[in-house]
């Protein structure tokens, strides 16, 4: 018996890291912006295998987002942002509900929000992440975005920067992108690469 469940438990280790595997779905295909559809005046491309974000004419900014919708998820995602910039991934996208914002914000004036904070429309930042050793400058960055209910958890390269609770946008919703306006970030550009998604539940 003793030995049948050495086996057992031996055959589950090895089945497991393939079934997790098939949990997560690729949000971009690595070649086009199939499956995602583009509002405002943000530059979008896809080069070298990743989504490349720059402004428009002015410095007006724009967004990309999915048209499939989620409710409780986790995402994955490698993100690279020029100094000085400012861009964030969004989620529970369902306008009139204009959804979370996860900035990945690195400019002068925002001495004490760094990427990973959570922005609220016409709240402001409800959570940040005061640490600037969390995120490498100019160079490639994990950020992991878990929301589950009200619960929002936000990690960035291995660090739990921010865990919050809020209601505000309560509905399913799509993934976004974004590049923002205005001069403070003139010549900004962000590249985002193996986005992948897996639903916990609540579609």
């Amino acid at each position: 018996m003793r030995v049948q469940l050495i086996h057992f438990c031996a055959a589950a280790l090895l089945v497991t890291p393939a079934v997790a595997a098939e949990d997560w779905t690729p949000v971009f295909d690595g070649k086009s912006l199939a499956g995602w559809k583009v509002e405002g005046n943000g530059d979008w491309k896809v080069q070298e295998g990743a989504i490349v974000g720059r402004q428009g004419e002015n410095f007006s900014g724009g967004d990309m987002y999915t048209d499939r919708q989620w409710g409780d998820f986790e995402l994955e995602a490698e993100y690279k942002l020029s100094y000085p910039g400012n861009s964030g991934i969004w989620f529970h996208h369902a306008p009139p509900q204009p959804g979370y914002h996860v900035d990945l914000i690195d400019e002068p004036h925002y001495a004490d929000a760094f990427a990973g904070s959570l922005y609220v429309v016409k709240k402001g930042f409800v959570a940040k992440n005061s640490d600037p050793k969390s995120f490498r400058r100019n160079d490639w960055n994990r950020v992991r975005i878990r929301s589950i209910g009200d619960d929002i958890t936000i990690v960035v390269n291995g660090k739990t920067v921010v865990q919050h609770k809020d209601t505000t946008f309560p509905l399913p919703g799509s993934i976004g992108l974004q590049v923002h306006r205005g001069e403070a970030a003139k010549g900004m550009e962000v590249r985002f690469r193996a986005i992948r998604i897996r639903e916990l539940g609540r579609k």
